[in-house]
């Protein structure tokens, strides 16, 4: 049974990730091919992808036709969904849903985001948005004029311990980890690593029907182990590394100052950000679930002491000179 793999977004962090997993042992064995799409061809993961074997093909979006052709044209018979960090991303991604659709392609994983559940159009669009991107990819398990639905998962990552890397200038000269989310309420950062591993292993499972049983048709979601506040999250990296962090409740506007500044993330990745710690504030984060992850790849998530030991050059303060 062959698997050809498409991963869409391969020059952001996620897609790029899961193409290198399975490029690597020991997901290269049970993978033919690996075809990337880039928005962006001149990125700078985009060479190290091609030197580890993935084909690239440049994503130019907008016309749904050519689209489908170009995913026909890739043969494969599996389809990494990854919303791009980009302006257009809900436009991009369902021409992308529908172009699969159209292409026949009968498996397929999408990733969508931890709390789009509990989001309100109103207060977290960004987040709401991956609902409205899940409906469409399921909608086609309905559909009996397309393969497409025959073997279907949804990933819902949780929020990437790596976004605190964005506050690693504060951590670094002012001893603080400044977020927007309230002193009352919990969430569960989860390495980026660990939702790659989960992707890696349904999209190089396979069973008679595409997908391995155990992933085909699972709506997995995805956070890291550990529940904790801000006070706790600043506990937890002053444990791993050694110094003494402190949490700092800053207001939404300051937090967006704070992105602006010191992200070049797309517009609409901040946006997501900031809609994440807005629901953090309403207390509708408060849970983790590591069930998939362990289910999965009979492994354990990353730890949040581990995360932070893993970025210790990032966070660790500064000493300060000593005055004699």
């Amino acid at each position: 049974m062959s698997r050809n793999v498409c991963i869409t977004a391969v020059d952001g962090q996620t897609g790029f990730l899961i193409a290198e997993l399975l490029l690597s042992e020991p997901f290269s064995s049970k993978v033919d091919s690996v075809v990337g799409l880039t928005l962006d061809p001149s990125a700078a993961k985009i060479s190290e992808l091609e030197s580890l074997g993935a084909k690239i093909v440049e994503h130019k979006p907008g016309r749904a036709r050519i689209m489908t052709k170009l995913l026909k044209d890739t043969k494969c018979d599996t389809i990494c969904l990854i919303p791009p960090a980009h302006s257009e991303k809900m436009e991009i991604s369902m021409e992308l849903v529908n172009a699969a659709k159209k292409a026949g392609i009968p498996n397929v994983l999408l990733i969508s985001s931890v709390g789009c559940d509990y989001a309100s159009s109103r207060n977290q669009p960004r987040l709401r948005e991956f609902i409205e991107l899940e409906s469409l990819t399921l909608a086609a398990k309905g559909d009996a004029s397309t393969s497409t639905g025959h073997s279907p998962c949804v990933i819902r990552a949780g929020f990437y311990a790596e976004n605190l890397l964005l506050y690693a200038p504060q951590a670094k000269s002012e001893g603080t980890l400044p977020l927007p989310i309230g002193k009352n309420h919990k969430f569960a950062p989860v390495a980026l690593g660990d939702v790659a591993q989960v992707a890696a292993h349904v999209l190089s499972g396979k069973g008679p029907h595409g997908f391995d049983d155990k992933h085909r048709g699972q709506m997995m979601t995805v956070t890291g182990p550990i529940l904790c506040s801000g006070e706790e999250l600043a506990t937890a990296a002053s444990s791993a590394l050694g110094t003494d962090l402190q949490f700092e409740d800053i207001s939404s506007a300051e937090a967006k100052r704070v992105l602006r500044q010191q992200s070049d993330s797309d517009e609409t990745e901040k946006e997501y950000i900031l809609d994440y710690y807005s629901l953090v504030r309403e207390g509708k984060t408060n849970y983790i679930a590591t069930t998939a992850f362990h289910d999965v790849t009979g492994n354990h998530p990353t730890q949040l002491t581990d995360f932070f030991k893993m970025y210790n050059e990032e966070f660790r303060p500064k000493k300060k000179a000593r005055r004699h």
